[in-house]
């Protein structure tokens, strides 16, 4: 009975020890969220679509431009310094004054999320690719009264592949900089593969 009392005890240090070595060596703590480059000389910055200037305390295989919107995982640390786990650059683009509906293109995607954050038009959604380049463009329809924005994809004849991931971001200022009024309200027409769906946001 003593050694099989012993042998317990043994069996639940063991396990005791082996959780607060797995406990010592799990991930940090991280968040990710979309954000924008900012450039001070060489040296890199992030400010979130709350404002905030996030200050990595180093960059490493990273290049982007200022202006340019990204995806950043990160770990915070003291203030507003963070440690960055994964960068990754997303589409970034700006409101197409011209061109529809002439240069329009409405092949469906599957929506994940559409949010106005940081004086831009968000988009998470759900594509079909297999190995051509997707084409993705915002469009304002100057014929309408209200402000009609319009998301166009194109597939490019891009054969049916797998379902994949794809991120877009598109400065909005210029309907601030035009609306005699603020908040701007607009509407988002995007076409899916039920139909097409509008959003009825607005720019603060």
């Amino acid at each position: 009975m003593r050694g099989f009392t012993a042998t317990l005890w043994a069996f639940l240090l063991i396990l005791l020890l082996s959780a607060c070595e797995k406990d010592r060596g799990r991930m940090d703590d991280y968040l990710v969220e979309f954000a924008t480059v900012v450039k001070e000389n060489s040296n890199y910055r992030f400010r979130l679509d709350n404002g905030r200037l996030l200050i990595p305390e180093a960059v490493k295989d990273y290049s982007g431009k200022e202006g340019q919107r990204v995806i950043l995982n990160y770990t915070p640390l003291e203030g507003d310094a963070i440690k960055i786990n994964f960068v990754s650059n997303i589409f970034t683009g700006i409101i197409q004054a011209e061109g529809f509906p002439q240069n329009y293109s409405d092949d469906p995607v599957k929506i994940q999320s559409v949010w106005v954050g940081g004086d831009y038009l968000n988009l998470v959604m759900e594509i079909e690719y297999l190995r051509e380049s997707h084409s993705v463009a915002l469009f304002r329809d100057h014929s309408s009264t209200s402000v009609d924005l319009y998301f166009s994809h194109s597939s490019n004849d891009d054969p049916p592949g797998y379902p994949k991931i794809m991120h877009a971001s598109f400065l909005l200022t210029d309907l601030r900089e035009r609306a005699e009024s603020s908040p701007v309200p607009f509407r988002f027409f995007i076409n899916t593969y039920t139909g097409i769906r509008i959003f009825e946001l607005e720019l603060k």
